[in-house]
């Protein structure tokens, strides 16, 4: 996937917001305030960082050549991808996890709130 399919895809999930709060390099998705993805615009290959499960993490960095410790991101909860050589559906597989861990860590109020905005 490239910048620009990624970008697609984050925006038609339930929530998501863009903006680049760091630079006009990094763009940065989040839900209900909460980054899930930050993906590097200059980079190439495409370039992502993702949350995901601790335990998944260690398994993903020691299968995948392409998935590393989160660079300037906390090394337990966050991981880079460089895209290039991934399918397609292994890194929508990492976006929905990361997407999902962010998501299932806001209040109750406000992902019934997300939710009720796309019925």
């Amino acid at each position: 996937m490239n910048a620009e399919e990624i970008r697609e895809y984050c925006l038609l999930k339930v929530g998501v917001t863009e903006d680049f709060p760091f630079d006009n390099e990094t763009l940065v998705f989040k839900i209900g305030g909460k980054i899930f993805l930050l993906m590097s615009l200059e980079k190439q290959p495409t370039t992502i960082n993702l949350k995901a499960n601790p335990d998944w993490s260690i398994e993903l960095r020691e299968e995948y050549v392409q998935i590393v410790s989160g660079y300037h991101m906390n090394k337990k909860h966050w991981n880079t991808i460089i895209t290039e050589g991934l399918k397609r559906d292994f890194l929508i597989k990492l976006i929905n996890h990361s997407y999902d861990l962010v998501f299932a860590s806001l209040t109750k109020k406000l992902r019934e709130e997300l939710m009720n905005e796309n019925s």
